[in-house]
């Protein structure tokens, strides 16, 4: 068999995103054949070598599954986390590994995607891609037409100015003194539509995520979850400038 990438292994295994799996291999996490490797660009061969991840055995499921989930508040999404919060993990019962793709804040709601698949959490979340993500915004006072214009020309925000947005109002409530937007991105800052808002001077009060590449979760409950169609997951990675091998 054909050696691969230990990091790449490590991606197809369902353990981690590839630029997430080199860290893990720099930080001593990964063992092959009982010996731990740091260093980047190993090869490994599947059939013969063995990968422990954290003192268990790694082995590939070619079996690759991907998930729709309508993430609830209150929820991270990583697998791990030091304070012991509850997990998008605890709310996806399957035999595979899976890791989510990109991230939402815990006091965000909405579309996440979930898989096992490496190279697609690669390509969605490579930032030279174009995947659409769609928010719904609550933000306090009431948003004027010029903030609107400036949120779609693009904000300064530290050390970067964002791109290009799609946004407009969905309400204004006057007697909450509050606005609903709907703003539609193709990067993936920490934490971006609260800071764009901020820019403009309106704290959020409420974020959702509604769609992502166009794909919604209205008929899907929070904290519940299923599978992406073989359409879906084409039209994905229609976004993205790579396709899967």
């Amino acid at each position: 068999m054909e050696e691969v990438r230990l990091q790449k292994y490590l991606a197809e295994a369902g353990i981690a995103s590839r630029r997430k799996a080199e860290d893990l291999i720099q930080q001593g996490k990964v063992k092959v054949n009982d010996k731990i490797v740091t260093e980047l660009g190993t090869k490994i061969n599947p059939e013969k070598d063995q990968v422990e991840y954290e003192g268990k055995s790694v082995t590939v499921n070619n079996e690759k599954i991907y998930i729709l989930l309508n993430k609830p508040i209150g929820y991270v999404t990583t697998a791990k986390d030091q304070f012991n919060r509850d997990s998008v993990l605890d709310l996806v019962k399957v035999k595979q590994r899976i890791v989510p793709v990109g991230r939402l804040d815990m006091y965000t709601s909405g579309a996440l995607i979930l898989t096992n698949d490496g190279d697609f959490v690669y390509q969605v979340t490579h930032p030279k891609h174009e995947i659409e993500k769609t928010y719904t915004v609550t933000i306090k006072g009431r948003i004027t037409k010029d903030e609107i214009e400036v949120l779609k020309k693009g904000v300064k925000i530290k050390d970067y100015t964002t791109r290009p947005a799609k946004v407009k109002i969905l309400k204004i409530e006057e007697e909450k003194n509050q606005s609903r937007l709907e703003i539609t991105i193709h990067e993936g800052k920490n934490r971006q539509i609260r800071k764009m808002c901020e820019a403009v001077d309106h704290k959020v009060l409420a974020l959702h995520r509604s769609k992502i590449a166009g794909i919604g979760v209205k008929d899907l409950p929070l904290g519940k979850w299923r599978y992406l169609r073989g359409n879906e997951i084409n039209k994905i990675l229609s976004q993205t400038m790579l396709k899967i091998k």
